[in-house]
């Protein structure tokens, strides 16, 4: 009755005979503007290599309450930002006490934003249904914890239609267990996913592909035996010192 869908909640729609193009791209004008950003110089990448934050920073303190509005307004992007959900939900685990260095991390992501404002997410017309998924994982990149931050994706034919990111509840003692763990959580999302769209009358191929490019977990998800050679020094030696600095006594050492 009001005619085809364009604008809906910051997303804008544009509908093609070939095609349906999402983006965010007036949302992203006025988010520039609203932080006093819409000048600044363009920068390739939302986030510099190998940046590691924490909580603990040594740098200033600054406003809670402007920190997470950036933040907010960042998160709501991500809804059709996949290159920059990753570098955001790392910086939104600060919001509780928030530093100087976490704020400039957060307007270099700005600044990637203000060169990639047109893109945004290509839903091509086609009868492929095949769903894959694909796994990743960052192993100990929290400084604080050492806790490792899962990613995933999953494709619908050419159409991207979900994707995470998230820290882990527990943590992983090597590389293997971190990209076992986020290769766990992508198969539950894609029995949920297969059911969805069962329910919806779409038959998708069986058995589902998930890609993962760590071969250890893959010969684990072959071999269970295989869990006791994933151990890691490194980390067993990060809580065992923690452990003493505290005041706890060691019981036993390898």
């Amino acid at each position: 009755m009001i005619g085809e869908l364009s604008f809906f909640l910051g997303l804008q729609v544009n509908q093609m005979k070939n095609g349906i193009f999402i983006s965010q791209n007036k949302y992203v004008k006025e988010m520039l503007k609203k932080f006093t950003m819409d000048d600044c110089k363009p920068v390739s990448t939302p986030m510099m290599i190998g940046c590691k934050l924490s909580k603990d920073d040594q740098a200033p303190s600054i406003d809670q309450t402007q920190y997470r509005f950036m933040i907010g307004s960042l998160l709501y992007l991500t809804a059709t930002r996949l290159d920059i959900l990753q570098a955001v939900c790392l910086v939104a685990r600060y919001q509780a006490a928030p530093k100087a260095t976490h704020v400039s991390v957060v307007k270099r992501i700005f600044k990637y934003l203000k060169g990639t404002m047109e893109y945004g997410l290509w839903y091509p017309k086609g009868e492929d249904f095949t769903l894959v998924a694909y796994s990743n994982a960052d192993w100990a990149g929290c400084v604080d914890d050492k806790k490792s931050t899962s990613g995933g994706a999953f494709f619908l034919g050419d159409n991207l239609v979900s994707w995470h990111s998230k820290k882990q509840e527990s943590v992983s003692l090597s590389t293997t267990k971190a990209e076992y763990m986020v290769a766990t959580s992508c198969c539950t999302q894609v029995l949920w996913m297969k059911q969805m769209l069962k329910d919806l009358g779409i038959q998708v191929s069986d058995p589902t592909t998930l890609r993962c490019d760590n071969t250890s977990a893959i010969n684990i998800s072959k071999n269970l035996m295989m869990h006791c050679r994933t151990k890691h020094i490194a980390i067993r030696y990060h809580f065992l010192k923690d452990k003493v600095a505290e005041g706890g006594g060691l019981v036993a050492s390898v």
